[in-house]
């Protein structure tokens, strides 16, 4: 198993890539040399060498696609003929030019693995199942009931079926994923965590936020709602969701198309959750029909957290070159625009730009594509340029205030606390179960002296009887009486 080593750049994995045949190289079998160019710029470039059997490989892991790729046939006979090897080469050149113009099957990983294997040799299903299988060993609510191996476009995002381990909700279904960090994170993972707690907080009619997150040094787990219908564009293409990506949008038998209420309906209700996370001050740029989840005449948009994880957008290559696209709000426009068009015709725009309405297209829908997707929009006049849109300051996400309210929840939560609010509440019941008596005084640490008449009785002991009052003094004597009236004093007090 293959695994990614620290520190390694991690490319943008939307960035188209050129192919160019070289040369070859005879030996017992031709080498075709090639070089390959990610993006405009030359600097990034670098070259392979591969035999006709690595194409032969390559065409059989597309195959379940169901297109019709234009692989030269094998020869047996004659291989080594030049006049056969120069045009067995330009062949091959036709080849990879078709696959690397398919907006689908550019993206996959044995084509990245084939122009770029210093890059995409990792096991990126390999590496999502030890951080998925970490994760629940340390959170047992859920356990894996299969994994949907190339289920979305995204290469280094892995999907799994979960279901609670709780018997009681057997029967529930949910969506976990594994994201890498992309090239352009940049967050603290503390503040990550905050944001992504936050995420799952969100209410609206029209966004599907998840209901469990979690991140580690290496990327970001999310649980969210199984929904059995898909996306909007499963529902576009008539395809079951767990099915591959390849043979669900590659070359469906059919495809399905949106009236034009359902059009003006779905796109009123996305404008509204655009708007909303717009004003929260929350960047999302990753609008298109895989991130839409349907739910009778309810649209909802999901992945709102990819914003956050710096992974790119799936039109960035198209709109980052244009002049008049250069906030997020443009972005999630342009981006709406295209959405626009898929569920109009069945199938999304392969250009970056619109240059002609396709016949079939309502007049009031035509107007809108084209005041957005034109080159005159995108390079020169800008997007609504007769609408006067009033600058705004977006809100900013108040992280200290929640990551203190977090640290305070988390200190409640903890067991310690747990025990120390439980002895707390039994020692007040116990309290509160004894009955009310007079409190008596406190006895002092020496034995009073005893009374020789008892201030209080006790109630099974009859009270001791009084004592008789004392008799009364006898009356005074003649002879007191006479020395009383002789006295001095007496006589004294008189005169006065």
């Amino acid at each position: 198993m293959a695994v990614v080593p620290k520190g390694k750049t991690i490319v943008n994995d939307t960035t188209p890539m050129m192919c160019t045949i070289e040369g070859i190289a005879k030996k017992e079998h031709v080498d075709y040399i090639m070089k390959v160019q990610r993006g405009i710029g030359h600097d990034d470039s670098w070259q392979v060498v591969h035999r006709y059997s690595d194409f032969v490989t390559l065409q059989a892991s597309l195959e379940v696609s169901g297109i019709d790729l234009p692989l030269p046939p094998k020869k047996v006979f004659g291989n080594m003929d030049a006049a056969f090897i120069a045009e067995r080469q330009q062949g091959l050149q036709n080849y990879i030019n078709f696959i690397l113009a398919h907006p689908i099957l550019m993206r996959h990983i044995s084509v990245k693995r084939f122009l770029d294997p210093a890059n995409y040799s990792w096991d990126f299903r390999e590496i999502a199942m030890q951080n998925v299988a970490m994760f629940l060993r340390s959170v047992p609510n859920w356990e894996i009931v299969e994994p949907l191996p190339d289920v979305g476009w995204r290469l280094r995002k892995q999907f799994f079926l979960i279901k609670p381990t709780d018997l009681s909700k057997k029967d529930i279904r949910n969506i976990l994923t594994w994201t890498d960090y992309g090239p352009e994170f940049s967050l603290d993972k503390k503040d990550m965590e905050a944001i992504l707690k936050l995420m799952t907080s969100l209410q609206h009619p029209y966004i599907c936020p998840p209901s469990f997150t979690t991140c580690t040094s290496e990327g970001v787990i999310i649980v969210r709602s199984f929904i059995p219908n898909g996306t909007l564009r499963d529902c576009l293409c008539k395809a079951k969701p767990k099915l591959n990506q390849l043979k669900k949008y590659g070359n469906p038998k059919s495809r399905a198309v949106l009236h034009e209420q359902n059009i003006q309906l779905f796109g009123r209700q996305i404008l509204e959750a655009l708007k909303f996370l717009h004003d929260k001050g929350i960047p999302y740029g990753h609008l298109h029909s895989g991130n839409i989840v349907m739910e009778g005449n309810v649209c909802r948009l999901l992945e709102i957290e990819n914003g956050l994880m710096g992974i790119p957008s799936i039109h960035r290559h198209r709109y980052v070159p244009m002049k008049k696209i250069q906030e997020k709000e443009a972005e999630d426009v342009y981006c709406f625009a295209h959405l626009l068009y898929e569920m109009a015709f069945g199938e999304a725009l392969r250009s970056s730009t619109l240059h002609d309405i396709p016949p079939n297209c309502p007049s009031q829908l035509g107007s809108v594509l084209l005041s957005i997707l034109s080159d005159e929009a995108c390079n020169k006049s800008g997007i609504f340029t007769a609408i006067d849109l009033p600058s705004t300051d977006k809100p900013q996400l108040k992280l200290r205030q929640f990551r203190r309210a977090s640290k305070a929840h988390a200190h409640h939560m903890s067991e310690e606390e747990k025990k120390k609010r439980k002895k707390s509440t039994k020692k007040k019941f116990q309290e509160s179960s004894i009955p009310d008596t007079p409190q008596s005084p406190a006895r002092p640490s020496s034995p009073p002296p005893v009374s020789r008449t008892p201030a209080s009785a006790s109630s099974s002991v009859p009270p001791p009887p009084q004592a008789p009052a004392p008799p009364p003094p006898p009356p005074p004597s003649q002879a007191q009486l006479r020395k009383f009236h002789q006295s001095p004093n007496l006589q004294n007090e008189a005169h006065c």
